[in-house]
């Protein structure tokens, strides 16, 4: 096979090795995937099935997106950060929010050109930085106070960056930018003339009272925020696979480019599924759904108390260090599945330093009652 430069630094995912190994088994403790077993909403499976037996959506056009759905679009983003989208010209249909990161990164970045990431952070972002050509330079995140938190002193040390490409909440790591953290990041943008691709496809999976800021409502990152969302997560619509990239006009016009000539068109029915959705108005279940996975998290750390696990502020998963038990990320991802039915995946794909040494505990697609069994599958690992 010939070589090809842009897979020297890719890594595998990991969590598709973990999920084979788990196989069908009842009995495994499933945290190791980023599904969910909270229902989508009524309303869009409804909207999604009468499209498909109404005929509607069987199109390759428009190749951007679905008038009803990048208005849906562009209305919850005025919400969300205040900034009017044009529908027709700042916003761009995708098949999914990981699949909108491409077209971002081909539209914002040279070949060469260093991109800013948390560490860890999701492997999606990461590997996907290095298929573009650009390369991942890491800012790592720390523990303080129970959580993690974004190491300012290490991000005022960036001196060169074309892009930061930022979560919040973050997977793996539920960190959770606050007031203070976005105005740094704002001023490394403008001090190395920068874009924020923002993945928000978390925004509103918020725990314990942590504040929701959006940082286009910060002060100098409106116009050099690209947004990414999705449906997937705060609307636990999987499947549907429609994501979003909304932005300044003059970037969204390389972006819209690249997004067609990557995937062509999403799924006309399932855009008519997320348009119902996003203007449901009745919230479409994303507040009962952030409360029961709260629910699920606090299980996790009850039942790992005294084990060294650090608390999210948001998101589907929380991370357990490997290291601190004297076990590297992939052995004790073993061990869990080995002795204690667990399946969990290790960081090794996801960061540097900081990431390798853990473990993600997915806590989305497991309830409460399950989950309460955590601490003696884990005990059964280590023991």
């Amino acid at each position: 096979m010939r070589p090809n430069s842009r897979f020297t630094e890719v890594q595998p995912i990991g969590l598709d090795q973990v999920a084979a190994a788990a196989r069908d088994d009842p009995d495994v403790l499933r945290l190791e995937n980023l599904d969910t077993d909270i229902a989508p909403p009524a309303v869009a499976a409804r909207a999604t099935a009468d499209a498909v037996l109404g005929g509607q959506g069987n199109s390759w056009l428009p190749l951007t997106g679905l008038p009803v759905l990048r208005e849906a679009v562009a209305a919850d983003l005025c919400t969300r950060t205040g900034v009017g989208y044009g529908p027709d010209r700042q916003i761009v249909i995708t098949s999914g929010g990981t699949a909108a990161v491409m077209p971002v990164l081909l539209a914002a970045t040279e070949p060469g050109d260093p991109v800013l990431l948390t560490d860890p952070t999701y492997a999606g972002l990461l590997q996907r930085v290095r298929l573009a050509g650009a390369y991942p330079s890491l800012v790592p995140l720390r523990v303080e106070g129970g959580y993690w938190r974004l190491d300012r002193e290490a991000l005022a040390q960036v001196d060169r960056a074309a892009a930061l490409l930022l979560m919040s909440p973050s997977m793996p790591s539920g960190v959770v930018f606050d007031q203070g953290d976005w105005e740094a990041i704002a001023e490394v943008c403008a001090r190395t003339d920068a874009y924020l691709i923002y993945d928000a496809a978390m925004e509103r999976i918020v725990f314990d009272g942590h504040p929701r800021i959006n940082p286009c409502r910060v002060d100098g990152l409106a116009g050099r925020t690209i947004v990414i969302g999705s449906v997937s997560k705060e609307y636990r619509m999987i499947g549907w696979r429609i994501g979003w990239i909304a932005g300044p006009a003059g970037i969204m016009e390389r972006v819209r480019l690249a997004a067609v000539y990557n995937t062509t068109v999403a799924s006309g029915f399932a855009q008519l599924g997320a348009a119902a959705a996003l203007s449901d108005p009745s919230g479409a279940g994303v507040r009962e759904a952030v409360a029961e996975y709260q629910a699920r998290h606090d299980m996790v750390i009850e039942q790992l108390a005294g084990l060294p696990v650090v608390r999210a502020a948001g998101g589907w998963s929380c991370l357990l260090d490997a290291q601190a038990l004297n076990l590297t990320a992939q052995e004790l991802s073993d061990r869990l599945l080995a002795r204690g039915r667990v399946a969990a995946t290790p960081m090794t794909a996801w960061g540097g330093a900081v990431a390798t040494r853990h473990v993600r505990l997915v806590f989305s697609n497991e309830p409460v009652a399950r989950l309460s069994s955590l601490r003696a599958r884990v005990e059964a690992a280590l023991g």
